[in-house]
């Protein structure tokens, strides 16, 4: 394959992948490592993706934001992965509030259900899994109701949030890194995440590692203000040793 060849295909699997990795790449194409730096810079100079630190990114960073069904069925075993690892970070007793998101969700149908946690979440996939659970103290925070993430946003929920102090948060994210933070699509989503990571007394993060390096338009936490990621195995111990720096345990599930 001619490096014009190659360059084209990995502009492609930027766009379809939404982030690409050298050490991938580079088993993929049978080149070496270098080779993919050096076609990834040629790729970044003429503007056809963006690097970032171990692969790329499409044009911009800014990457759309995926519906439920899509997001449910992107890195599914890594997510249970995460969720059931997550679940040995909760209290037994006390109160938990939980985000909206696919692996949050998972985790929440793990929860056994002789728990008798008191359980605030704003999203309604969550609640309903946990609606029959009999030993539950569970409120639902109101909102209106975002469809692409079913989750209640805005003045109300931030009224409900702005009341807690929930012993442990576990917040979702489409993007991570150190250099940006946590970061989602949509501004009214992110200020909720914001109240909930501001209220809370431990944020637990769940985030597979293909999140990390996605940049997305709204900033709603720092990675400082986390106090463990749970995260799986792709993401590089170079990566996890970065995070780590900025003060968040990291747990690869």
């Amino acid at each position: 394959m001619y490096a014009a060849e190659r360059q084209h295909r990995i502009v492609q699997l930027t766009q379809e992948r939404g982030r690409v990795e050298v050490p991938a790449l580079a088993e993929e194409f049978g080149v070496t490592q270098e080779t993919v730096r050096r076609d990834l810079t040629a790729l970044e100079r003429a503007g056809l993706l963006r690097r970032v630190h171990g692969g790329a990114l499409p044009a911009g960073g800014l990457r759309l934001e995926p519906g439920l069904a899509e997001r449910d069925s992107t890195a599914a075993a890594a997510k249970e992965r995460i969720a059931r690892a997550a679940l040995a970070l909760l209290p037994e007793e006390g109160s938990l509030l939980l985000d909206a998101g696919t692996t949050v969700s998972r985790l929440a149908a793990l929860l056994p259900r002789d728990s008798t946690l008191t359980v605030v979440t704003n999203a309604l996939p969550v609640a309903a899994r946990l609606a029959e659970h009999p030993g539950l103290h569970l409120h639902i925070v109101g909102g209106r109701l975002r469809h692409r993430t079913q989750a209640a946003v805005d003045a109300w929920a931030l009224r409900d949030l702005a009341e807690l102090q929930p012993d442990v948060a576990v917040v979702a994210t489409n993007g991570f890194s150190a250099e940006s933070g946590l970061t989602t699509p949509d501004l009214a989503e992110a200020a909720v995440k914001r109240a909930m990571v501001a209220g809370a007394r431990r944020v637990v993060l769940v985030a597979d590692s293909s999140k990390y390096g996605a940049r997305h338009f709204a900033r709603f936490a720092a990675l400082e203000q986390v106090d463990v990621l749970v995260t799986d195995t792709g993401l590089t111990d170079v990566q996890a040793g970065e995070i780590a720096a900025l003060g968040p345990e990291v747990i690869r599930a």
